[in-house]
């Protein structure tokens, strides 16, 4: 097929789209087509974590409909499989909200603007993720006092600049799409001066912490001869007695055989490093529950710590309402989502299975600068901007940009229908979160403190 007979069908294809997912419908929102009631989907989840920690992950869930959206991917997932989709499939994240995208280091150690988190990424329409981004810059900022005229016009920053972006990638060469990267310096553009100056001083300082070596002088210490990881219960722990012993050896069975995974030249990387530590983590909101594990080794010379969080990955939240994950092992599919959506992605990325259970392995921090929701609040419509732009850059990746900005068209159809349906949602999280706190006064959710 030519160049303009492929442009030809994308845009049909983005038109017919249309007709089975009008654009103004993408607005609505009724709680009563639900199913379950949303505390049924949590507890589906159950079954697959730590139930030891499940009272924390509620504990987290609790505090504000902000944190609840967080950990409420799998409720987002059922609502919005109510009601016909584009077919117009990108990989998706699917878990888009705004304080999922942040700031990591490229291979060659340069920071770069992207998603950072792929736990229920799955190929799936490309509006699922557009909805959770619009319908969380809304939660963000009614949790920090911002009023819905400021939401709302964070939300349209947001769509409007989706629409653009992927307009763009639209009329570049897939090579031009798949090398495009943003750098760090994009977020700041459209600040003032003295902004932009204060928040890249702020990222430079973050960058230089959020590394191996960072973590090892903050949360190491020399005990009995040896570095250990220093514990913080019950979020850090050793995993020493005789019912966590057992997670211990997992994780280092997890160090040593994951290694089949990365490309054979990094493994004479990995081959230098020793495990010397590990303890149990918990991460996260939605993540609470899951088995997690901050393992410390360090290299031959004697000067390269290095720490890789092993994380559990189950099945995705979106799984249920969309195909089956095309990979066998969810760590698999977390990592291949991950290089699919992200222009860099971490060299030390990998996965394997150990006693029934999937693993993905990356690097703990890595220069990670994750966002704030109290210090992005000022600037949150600009975020938002740069947040889908990274959305649109993702999915131009996997996905087919031409025929989703035919399907989004000029007009303000699209924008108007995921607008209305943010404001909509953010009301049913609020719901949802108030359900959550009445489960827990009368003793149907346990709950322990969450940080």
């Amino acid at each position: 097929m030519t160049g303009s007979s492929a442009r030809q069908a994308g845009t049909e294809l983005g038109h017919a789209a249309r007709e089975i997912a009008p654009r103004h419908a993408l607005g609505e929102w009724d709680a009563g087509a639900r199913t379950r009631t949303a505390l049924e989907v949590l507890f589906g989840q159950h079954a697959e974590r730590d139930p030891d920690l499940l009272p924390i992950r509620y504990g987290r869930m609790s505090a504000s409909p902000w944190t609840y959206l967080r950990g409420a991917a799998a409720v987002m997932a059922a609502d919005l499989a109510l009601r016909p989709h584009s077919g117009l499939l990108v990989q998706l994240c699917g878990d888009a909200h705004v304080l999922n995208f942040g700031l990591w280091a490229t291979p060659e150690r340069n920071l770069a603007f992207d998603l950072r988190d792929f736990d229920e990424t799955l190929p799936g329409p490309f509006e699922w993720d557009v909805q959770r981004l619009a319908a969380s810059l809304v939660v963000c900022a009614r949790e920090n006092e911002l009023d819905d005229a400021a939401a709302q016009q964070a939300v349209d920053s947001a769509l409007w600049s989706y629409r653009q972006h992927i307009r763009d990638y639209a009329d570049m060469s897939e090579l031009d799409v798949w090398y495009d990267r943003i750098d760090a310096d994009t977020p700041l553009a459209t600040l003032a001066p003295h902004d932009a100056e204060e928040m890249r001083a702020h990222i430079a300082k973050e960058a230089e912490k959020r590394t191996s070596a960072g973590a090892f002088h903050k949360l190491t210490e020399v005990r009995d001869g040896r570095r250990r990881i220093i514990d913080k219960p019950p979020f850090r722990v050793h995993l020493d007695g005789p019912r966590l012993r057992d997670q211990a050896e997992v994780a280092r069975e997890v160090f040593e055989t994951y290694s089949a995974s990365v490309p054979e030249h990094l493994n004479r990387l990995l081959e230098r490093f020793t495990l010397t530590d590990v303890v149990r983590q918990v991460v996260g909101v939605g993540s609470v529950g899951m088995r997690v594990f901050l393992v410390l080794a360090e290299g031959r010379s004697g000067q390269a710590p290095l720490f890789l969080q092993i994380k559990q990955a189950g099945s995705s939240a979106y799984e249920p309402h969309l195909a089956p994950s095309a990979q066998d092992n969810h760590g698999h599919r977390v990592v291949l989502g991950q290089h699919l959506m992200q222009s860099a992605t971490d060299l030390f990325t990998g996965w394997t299975r150990l006693r029934g259970l999937d693993f993905y392995v990356r690097q703990f921090r890595d220069m990670k600068v994750i966002p704030d929701g109290h210090r992005i609040a000022p600037y949150l419509t600009e975020f938002a901007a740069s947040c889908a732009h990274a959305l649109a850059k993702a999915h131009a990746r996997s996905g087919d940009p031409v025929a989703i900005a035919a399907y989004i068209g000029k007009g303000h159809a699209f924008v108007d229908g995921v607008g209305t349906f943010a404001l909509a949602y953010a009301d049913q999280t609020r719901a949802d979160h108030a359900d959550l706190l009445t489960a827990i006064d009368d003793g149907r959710v346990q709950t322990a403190p969450g940080w």
